[in-house]
């Protein structure tokens, strides 16, 4: 016998993005969606009542850092270089394993409550960040960061070899949700030779590449300075750009490298709120999505936005797409909504994103009884402009319920915050002291 659920009584945004009244019945055993359609709670063993409300596909972060949570308002109002080097990494230096365990859980409650269903995460002690994916219920791509600056050459040469053991040891962890990356930094924060000693290696394993690329212009810099070419065709050169890639940020990108990027089939997970923040620029997102590439939304970490509510990053994107453009048609509503939902699915390797037979059970329903909600000429402009994370009712991730009514049953909220709270004090003392 197989479990069902049945999410009833709502509308639902279909592949196409046109609204529709339908139910979703899911295979909650195989965490499938198996129909589309009027009436077809029937016999299900479980509902999700959606009445008054929106069903959508589960948003997807495809870049972040979820531990820095902990690291939420601690260091703001600089640019990206200093925070990084007098703020961020003497923090990271201080981490332990269980403070990545608090932080990820204070990170899965934040996404879940905001209808996020699947996210990615490079950071460090990856076990405690899949244990607590595998406890909250969600989807994740995880990877070992690697940096190799400020080391002798064993631990680099061990940093980026663990990342490969991580990514192997990990994927297909927590029935399957839980897939991998090998995940250096960045190329300027990596040493060419360790590159070009590991990513054959990761390529052989059939580990996807995740990293930072064209963050800031002092980091192009930085490779033109090095190697005398811009830092995708530095990447290219070395292996790291394919299919499976996809890279963070991709902010400071001319033309030649946006055609090397579609050429080549790799991803961009797009952080507008991060990039404005730390003012490292604006991402020339239509120019991308018009040479065919794949961009996906992502927060960043908590600590350079400070929130992981990817409506705010839909809305984000939509307007600074248009700023950056000059163009008011630029990064349209639908545009943005796509990037959150079926282009950080396509980014991230999951067969999610969308509301149709066969795909991931991962949904989001979204409330519309609300004043900022009101009228409802277009609905996807409201995802787009209007709705909030606090705006989602309930949150489906392969085929489970992980928030009913607002309430996210894998784990006590309050517990998870006052945790996270004693965990974040420690942390900045360590680091202060």
């Amino acid at each position: 016998m197989t479990d069902t659920l049945a999410v009833t009584d709502g509308r639902v945004l279909t592949p196409a993005f046109d609204v529709i009244r339908a139910d979703v019945l899911i295979d909650a055993d195989a965490g499938e969606i198996l129909e589309v359609g009027p009436d077809l709670a029937g016999d299900a063993d479980e509902t999700l009542d959606a009445t008054d409300s929106l069903v959508m596909p589960g948003l997807v972060n495809a870049h972040g850092h979820a531990t820095m949570t902990l690291l939420r308002g601690y260091a703001d109002d600089k640019n990206l270089e200093d925070w990084l080097q007098e703020d961020i990494w003497p923090a990271e230096a201080e981490l332990t394993a269980e403070d990545v365990a608090v932080g990820t859980r204070l990170a899965a409650v934040e996404l879940i409550r905001s209808g996020t269903t699947a996210f990615a995460d490079m950071y460090f002690h990856v076990g405690e960040v899949v244990d607590a994916v595998r406890e909250a219920g969600l989807r994740a791509r995880v990877g070992h960061g690697v940096v190799t600056v400020g080391k002798d050459d064993e631990a680099a040469r061990d940093d980026f070899a663990e990342s490969i053991a991580v990514a192997e040891e990990y994927d297909g962890a927590a029935a399957g949700r839980v897939r991998t990356a090998v995940m250096p930094h960045a190329p300027h924060t990596v040493g060419t030779e360790y590159f070009e000693e590991f990513v054959p290696k990761a390529r052989e394993a059939g580990v996807p590449l995740h990293f930072h690329l064209n963050e800031t212009e002092t980091y192009i810099d930085e490779i033109d300075a090095e190697a005398g070419v811009r830092p995708t065709e530095y990447a290219d050169d070395l292996g790291l750009l394919a299919e499976d890639t996809w890279v963070a940020h991709g902010v400071h990108t001319d033309a030649s490298e946006i055609e090397t990027l579609a050429e080549r089939g790799t991803s961009v997970a797009h952080c507008p709120a991060s990039n404005m923040k730390l003012a490292s620029g604006m991402a020339p997102i239509q120019d991308m999505l018009d040479a065919g590439v794949t961009v996906a939304l992502g927060t960043d970490g908590a600590a350079s936005n400070n929130d992981l509510d990817l409506f705010d990053e839909i809305r984000d994107a939509a307007m600074l797409g248009k700023l950056a453009a000059d163009d008011a048609a630029a990064v349209d509503a639908e545009t943005a909504v796509r990037m959150a939902t079926e282009g950080g699915a396509d980014a991230l390797g999951f067969d999610s994103g969308r509301i149709e037979a066969g795909a991931n059970a991962d949904l989001a329903v979204v409330d519309l009884e609300a004043a900022h909600l009101t009228p409802e000429h277009d609905l996807v402009s409201h995802l787009a402009y209007a709705a909030r994370g606090s705006d989602v009712r309930h949150t489906v991730c392969d085929g489970k319920v992980l928030m009913r009514d607002r309430d996210v049953l894998a784990f006590d909220g309050d517990a998870v915050r006052e945790r996270a709270q004693e965990h974040a004090e420690t942390l900045v003392a360590r680091a202060e002291d």
